[in-house]
């Protein structure tokens, strides 16, 4: 098994980087629409909607009317949405809990979350038209979350951070993504090569204080968008959204984190 995630991770960033790195528009937003087809797809999955392909298809439809058919202050308007609805609505269920399934709520829940896969596939458009190191930055703290809570839950893990949704995850692991994400962060300012990245651009504009608050931001938005799809496969009984990715799930288990993330990171950049 953790032999086919690692290939299958090895896999998935070698693409990743050969598409920003390539600088084909075409290249990009192809390999956009594919994956937002498959996270919209597992989205209906997870709430139990009837042609959840049929579904996927109107919403990847969606995404490339947005995208090419929008003007950017409507785009703003979207990603200004997907942030409210997880500070009024996601985050905080992760306290109230969900809706059951199969009720009116619960549909009501499932559009709102596909409204934010959408802005998610709206905001990673946007930022790569920044640039493409710029997009793989933004991308690179929510995996160096992941990763240094990860093993710093491993090392030092007492505390559960929400033992009824993801019984792994501790609050020295959260602790140690987040101070993992600073240095990052440090990095990416200090350093002249990093210079065009988010990190380095909040730091110009806001200073180090400013900086801290965004980035600890960012953090908890990640680890809220990882807890929120962890309940959701929890209250439909799937270990993972889909099998699509051998070794690691589906694309929402590999994205989950980054949803919350892009749509604030776009917002931030364009007042940067």
């Amino acid at each position: 098994m953790l032999k086919t995630r690692v290939v299958t991770a090895v896999v998935l960033l070698a693409i990743l980087l050969a598409v920003l790195w390539s600088k084909s528009v075409l290249a990009f937003v192809l390999a956009l629409t594919a994956f937002m087809g498959a996270a919209a797809w597992e989205c209906m999955r997870l709430f139990g909607l009837r042609r959840p392909l049929l579904w996927a298809a109107v919403w990847t439809v969606l995404f490339l009317v947005v995208t090419y058919q929008f003007n950017p202050a409507q785009a703003q308007t979207l990603l200004a949405l997907c942030v409210a609805l997880w500070a009024i609505r996601f985050a905080p269920s992760l306290a109230i809990g969900l809706p059951p399934p199969g009720g009116l709520a619960s549909r009501l829940l499932g559009l709102t979350y596909a409204i934010a896969i959408l802005g998610c596939f709206v905001a990673l458009h946007a930022l790569y038209q920044v640039s493409g190191l710029y997009l793989f930055s933004v991308m690179a703290l929510v995996w160096v979350a992941d990763i240094g809570a990860y093993f710093c839950g491993r090392a030092f893990g007492r505390h559960k951070l929400a033992p009824s949704i993801s019984p792994g995850k501790t609050w020295e692991g959260a602790l140690g993504g987040w101070a993992c994400v600073l240095l990052l962060g440090a990095l990416c300012a200090l350093h002249p090569a990093l210079a065009d990245t988010f990190p380095a651009a909040v730091q110009r504009q806001w200073g180090w204080a400013g900086a801290i608050a965004v980035l600890t931001l960012v953090t908890v938005a990640s680890v809220c968008g990882d807890l929120f799809e962890s309940k959701l496969k929890r209250r439909a009984g799937m270990k993972d959204s889909s099998n699509l990715l051998p070794g690691h799930g589906g694309v929402l288990d590999r994205i989950d984190a980054l949803v919350p993330v892009l749509p604030l990171a776009m917002l931030l950049s364009a007042r940067l």
